[in-house]
């Protein structure tokens, strides 16, 4: 909306008379005035622009009834488009073509010192604006990072909502069955299985020795409790002792868990399958003294 204006860096127009610059000033109007005409004819009642609408424009869309919003931000007009339904124009010569987004209502509300815009109603209505405030930028990072995490998890739960028990509740469940296997198993390979179980009962110990707490103690009841049928125990760091997860709420994503259980498998699997290290030894420099 601000190309039709002769403002290139450098030049010069020269006139003899004041009836030609007015010319010049006119013919730039009617130029902006076919574009608005152009845009005016695509039925809309709200004009969203990423760059400057100039006051003359403006003036004619507020004639015609239309809304006009400027210097829209680059990221958040793809937001816009997309929850209303909308497609972003470059062009306005073929009106027939261009997807209109729509929203039920479009108002100024001001939050803390600063003025914003809320499109409400929009045609995706799950969609959402979170506005975070803070003493410093500081404290906003952190805020945001703290957020972004807390939606992956949840986009995460709604692809795959199946959840298991924290606390190293499900460490404790599978060290037991593969303990139990191993005694079953003849030969070194009962060994192996032994040294898995020993590094799943890692985790409630991390978790433990993470709060502060004594985890061989801890460690020692939670066996125990998990050698008794159908034990939902774990490791309750609030209280600094062993709880029962499933009364206390304590959960994690199965996904999350299966993910981190194949990697860590996969890694020792990969180091053990290392025949041997080949090592090259330095190449000596010449003495060329």
């Amino acid at each position: 909306m601000d190309t039709d204006k002769v403002k290139i860096y450098g030049a010069r127009v020269r006139v003899d008379s004041m009836s030609k610059v007015a010319q010049i000033e006119g013919a730039e109007k009617e130029k902006m005035k076919e574009k608005v005409q152009k845009i005016i004819g695509h039925g809309i009642n709200c004009f969203v622009n990423r760059q400057l609408i100039y006051n003359f424009p403006e003036e004619l869309f507020a004639d015609a009834g239309i809304l006009a919003i400027e210097h829209a931000d680059f990221d958040g007009i793809e937001r816009l488009a997309l929850v209303t339904g909308g497609e972003i124009a470059s062009t306005f010569d073929n009106p027939e073509s261009v997807k209109l987004g729509h929203c039920k209502l479009i108002e100024e509300i001001m939050i803390g010192e600063d003025r914003l815009i809320h499109f409400s109603g929009v045609a995706m209505g799950q969609a959402c604006t979170i506005v975070l405030r803070g003493a410093s930028f500081h404290v906003l990072d952190e805020a945001e990072r703290s957020l972004h995490d807390a939606l992956c998890v949840l986009s995460q739960t709604v692809i795959d909502s199946r959840v298991l028990l924290g606390g190293g509740w499900p460490e404790m469940v599978m060290a037991k069955d593969v303990d139990e296997l191993a005694r079953k198993t003849p030969g070194k390979k009962s060994l192996a299985m032994e040294a898995f179980s020993r590094a799943l009962q890692a985790i409630p110990t991390i978790i433990a020795d993470n709060a502060g707490l004594d985890s061989a103690e801890l460690i020692a009841q939670l066996r125990a409790e998990h050698h008794k049928e159908r034990s939902t125990a774990g490791i309750d760091v609030i209280s600094g002792a062993v709880g029962d997860m499933e009364k206390l709420g304590i959960s994690e994503a199965f996904k999350v868990k299966q993910a981190v259980l194949l990697s860590a498998t996969e890694a020792a699997e990969m180091i053990l399958r290392v025949d041997e290290i080949i090592t090259c030894a330095p190449r000596r420099r010449e003495d060329r003294m």
